[in-house]
């Protein structure tokens, strides 16, 4: 079968002939409905080098991932062939205390691991079948489409774990910004405006990104550049927000971040950007929590799909057939792209 490869760190994905695989023991093939394009596959292809992490090319790109049960291995009694599922991205040891609490996005030997999951050491969705190694990784679907479902296991799940963390701040009169409105962000914003009655603003310095978040949830949007902080400032009548989620995590916006983020607020890190914060007694304000996070959790996944299911969130989905793969990640890099790449096999 034909699947994207990421065959070298540094170069750009390119097409293989790979042989369909057969489930073993407790395995799971799944036939893709929709493979996610991800800006953290960007990452890998242009900006990772030997060494930065514990596991390797060459593997199929593809790590948000729904479909079809194809066909089950051995000891693999409680999904059917042809059934909808979605597959849960971060691949555990399932053994430590982490992943039996159900977050095997912070599995205790995820620094040693040989894979991170499929598209990330292993072999993704982005081929007509994948392999999923062990059955508590896929969560049946109801309604929804697999090509709906696929973006939600990371573009919907890392921003609802990043909210989640914060739900405690996000009562009645709490405001939260979301910086950067693509494939992550306009996710976010639906979460928060789902899950919470903050005024949601919306930062990013694409006009369409922005039009997109104002057609899904957001209260208010602001242009990046310098006038960015007085504006949300203004918006939260002087307060500051309560929680700041950086989906780009650049230096800009990590300091933009800090200076309206109020005393007792959350600032959270989703981006890739590379970017710091510099960490004074003054700044940021006084107890505000600065956290990274990555991914989110199986039981969190099945809130999202539950969310998705009643029609409170979606992903803006952009259907890409697997020949036309590149071309959608090339307008990702180019910022063209708005809301989400689904690749179709």
């Amino acid at each position: 079968m034909r699947a994207l490869q990421l065959t070298e760190w540094g170069h750009t994905a390119n097409f293989q002939e790979v042989d369909t695989p057969e489930p073993g023991a407790g395995q799971v093939l799944v036939r893709i409905g929709g493979a996610g394009a991800c800006h953290s596959d960007l990452h890998l292809m242009h900006e990772f080098a030997e060494g930065m992490l514990p596991w390797h090319p060459p593997f199929t790109l593809g790590h948000e991932n729904a479909g079809w049960v194809e066909a089950t291995g051995a000891g693999v009694d409680h999904l059917e062939v042809g059934q909808p599922v979605a597959v849960y991205g971060p691949w555990g040891c399932g053994t430590c205390l982490r992943c039996r609490q159900g977050m095997e996005n912070y599995c205790e030997h995820g620094a040693t691991a040989s894979v991170a999951g499929g598209g990330l050491g292993a072999d993704g969705g982005m081929a007509p079948f994948m392999l999923v190694p062990k059955a508590r990784h896929l969560v049946p679907l109801d309604s929804l489409a697999p090509i709906d479902a696929a973006p939600l296991t990371d573009a919907g799940l890392t921003p609802y774990h990043a909210v989640k963390r914060s739900l405690a701040l996000l009562g009645a009169g709490s405001v939260a910004v979301v910086i950067g409105a693509g494939g992550l962000g306009h996710m976010a914003v639906q979460v928060l405006a789902a899950c919470t009655p903050a005024l949601v603003v919306a930062v990013d310095r694409d006009d369409d990104a922005l039009a997109l978040v104002r057609e899904v949830g957001a209260n208010h949007t602001v242009t990046s550049g310098p006038e960015a902080a007085a504006e949300i400032d203004a918006i939260s009548q002087g307060r500051g927000a309560d929680v700041v989620i950086d989906f780009v995590g650049a230096d800009d916006t990590l300091t933009l971040a800090a200076l309206v983020t109020r005393p007792l607020g959350h600032v959270t890190l989703v981006g890739l950007a590379g970017g710091s914060l510099a960490l004074s007694f003054f700044s940021p304000h006084y107890e505000v929590s600065v956290a990274s996070t990555y991914w989110g959790s199986l039981p969190e996944l099945m809130e999202v799909l539950a969310l998705a299911e009643r029609g409170q969130i979606r992903a803006h989905v952009q259907a890409v057939p697997l020949d036309d793969a590149l071309e959608a990640y090339a307008s990702m890099r180019a910022g063209t792209l708005r809301g989400r790449a689904v690749i179709v096999p």
